[in-house]
């Protein structure tokens, strides 16, 4: 897809100068994790703009090291925040504050199918 639109897949791909990692609070079953909460930690690093003329680092964001529905142990990488600058780590952080869900049973399964739509 990239060399059909003219890029090279080869590049070096931007790495941000900063990384932080945020952790398992306990142990248990990753239940669920807040995707607005995570695409507004992304934007606060720096992987967003809020007004048109806000310049945006290519190599910041947020890695996703675990999946809901997967075993966690306390301490264990959930999730790696990158920036080219420090000070966004704070306000990241705080929005990733109740974005993280650890219970002692696995969540329910989700139907494939949620509902179908005829017309």
């Amino acid at each position: 897809m990239i060399a059909a639109q003219g890029g090279d897949p080869d590049a070096e791909l931007p790495r941000a100068r900063h990384s932080e990692v945020v952790t398992a609070a306990q142990t248990g079953w990753l239940r669920g994790l807040d995707a607005r909460a995570v695409g507004v930690a992304a934007w606060r690093l720096g992987a967003g703009r809020t007004r048109k003329e806000d310049p945006v680092s290519a190599s910041a964001g947020v890695l996703c090291l675990a999946k809901p529905g997967e075993r966690v142990e306390a301490g264990q990488p959930l999730l790696e925040l990158r920036a080219d600058d420090e000070s966004r780590f704070a306000r990241a952080r705080e929005a990733l504050a109740s974005a993280v869900e650890i219970g002692p049973e696995p969540p329910a399964e989700a139907p494939l199918v949620i509902e179908r739509v005829s017309g």
